[in-house]
């Protein structure tokens, strides 16, 4: 009885340590009746729909998402009665965001919706074990960022921010004329470089913006050092009048993947030239957090 007691005991923990993986590299964050979820380059949105688990309220889910019912298929590896879509679309030349969308119905007959976006391939088995882990309500508090973005875990560090600074998507901090970055734990070194390269690539495809120098320097990322590629964009049409209004005529971008205490952190950072620059660092404070400049 003892050795059944102790193989079970490790069963469990052997299961918790693989899910607690996952855990490392997620953040997430509620608002207005959504949770949000940040992972391996993926914007994961959970909620609860009031619509029947039928199929008028499966067609208003389609709808809302934009979504073709070509893609239907039921996951047997979720843990509730479901139907999985697949979406792709072009972002630009050579560029395309997947969403993979999980409506699934929960002990109320309704409808419990899990999607992800992700830029670039996919990754079905982390989707499907993060899924299993929100229908289960088995995501700690500590994945949760404070609403206020006051204090940041970046990849393991508590980082204090000004009171100025806001949340303006998960993962994504802006502190007005201090700087702004995004950020994401990856699984490994090449998902978090395909991830900036995906988010360079989407930036060289907006209209309004042009880049006219990206070059790779030298950094220290979190004290580390490492390359980082650097671009310089000038708003254009539109954008540069508005733009123009608050003094800023340059937009700089840095664009790092690096291993840091044993996290894979995909990074971009950014500032306008009129900033609150550090003559002697030559960066804004919130940028400063996180790198140097060599």
């Amino acid at each position: 009885m003892k050795r059944i007691a102790l193989l079970l005991f490790f069963v469990y923990n052997l299961a918790y340590s693989q899910e607690s993986k996952i855990f490392e590299r997620l953040q997430a964050l509620e608002n207005n009746g959504r949770i949000w979820y940040n992972i391996d380059g993926y914007t994961v949105i959970n909620e609860v729909l009031n619509y029947d688990f039928d199929e008028k309220g499966i067609k208003k889910v389609l709808k809302k998402q934009s979504i073709k019912d070509g893609s239907r298929e039921k996951d047997e590896k979720i843990k509730l009665n479901n139907f999985h879509f697949l979406k792709t679309e072009k972002l630009a030349e050579g560029l395309f965001q997947k969403n993979s969308v999980y409506v699934i119905e929960n002990e109320n007959k309704k409808i419990t919706l899990v999607s992800f976006a992700k830029n670039g391939e996919i990754d079905r088995e982390t989707e499907r074990e993060l899924t299993n882990l929100i229908l289960e309500d088995k995501i700690p508090e500590e994945s949760f960022a404070s609403s206020q973005a006051e204090t940041i875990n970046f990849g393991g560090r508590k980082i204090e921010l000004s009171n100025s600074c806001y949340w303006t998507f998960i993962n994504t901090v802006q502190c007005p004329y201090l700087g702004e970055m995004n950020w994401s734990i990856h699984k490994d070194q090449q998902d978090a470089k395909n991830s900036i390269e995906n988010q360079l690539a989407l930036t060289k495809s907006r209209k309004g913006a042009k880049v006219i120098s990206e070059e790779f320097i030298d950094i220290e990322f979190e004290n580390i050092s490492t390359k980082a590629k650097k671009v310089i964009a000038k708003p254009t049409g539109i954008g540069s009048a508005l733009v123009g209004m608050s003094g800023g005529k340059e937009l700089i971008i840095y664009y790092v993947a690096e291993k840091v205490r044993g996290n894979y952190i995909s990074c971009v950072l950014s500032h306008w030239n009129n900033d609150q620059i550090n003559p002697e660092t030559k960066l804004p404070p919130l940028l400063e957090k996180v790198m140097k400049l060599k």
